[in-house]
């Protein structure tokens, strides 16, 4: 197993050792001892899952307030460009983002925690997304940016991106600063 750091504090990459032979192949995909012994002490509360199609861009989300949530991200089929964006007002890297592919194949898994928003795009003709979080989701908590945002400057990877009517009306990254949540 490797954690491996990316270029914002705290974001945190991990590579499952896999075990394969002729059958398929093995991974422990979450141990939570492995994960505190690596510097995520998140205790996870709730599991989704999504299924979207080729084109397809969710986010960028987020919980507000007491309500944020950390997650632990990954595919189990397809692949995907997945986002995090830094929302911590006191960090060096406010209003930056990391971008990791995530795939069936590579079996990467993305650690975000509090305070980011949080999206993806699907490159596969279709994709399962996994994701654990350490908080509740609270519908009157719900938080987002515009995807598009010429500010964050976000390579989604696709031509003609498929994006949901609430996604669309979510507020620029300037529009979020002026009165911003965390």
């Amino acid at each position: 197993m490797a954690f491996h750091q990316t270029e914002i504090q705290d974001v945190i990459i991990f590579e499952p050792r896999v075990f394969e032979d002729s059958r398929g192949y093995f991974f422990e995909s979450y141990n939570e001892k492995t994960f505190n012994d690596n510097g995520i002490k998140a205790h996870f509360v709730q599991d989704n899952q999504s299924f979207s199609k080729m084109g397809t861009v969710r986010g960028l989300h987020f919980q507000k307030g007491e309500f944020a949530q950390a997650k632990l991200v990954r595919v189990i089929r397809g692949k995907v460009i997945d986002v995090a964006v830094d929302l911590r007002p006191n960090s060096p890297t406010f209003g930056k983002h990391v971008a990791v592919e995530l795939s069936e194949d590579n079996q990467k898994q993305l650690f975000i925690p509090r305070g980011f928003a949080h999206g993806f795009s699907v490159l596969s003709t279709e994709a399962i997304f996994s994701y654990k979080c350490d908080n509740f989701y609270n519908q009157n908590a719900d938080g987002g940016l515009f995807f598009a945002d010429t500010e964050l400057a976000i390579n989604w990877q696709v031509d003609h991106p498929i994006v949901s009517e609430k996604d669309l009306a979510l507020p620029t990254f300037s529009e979020y600063l002026q009165s911003p949540c965390f």
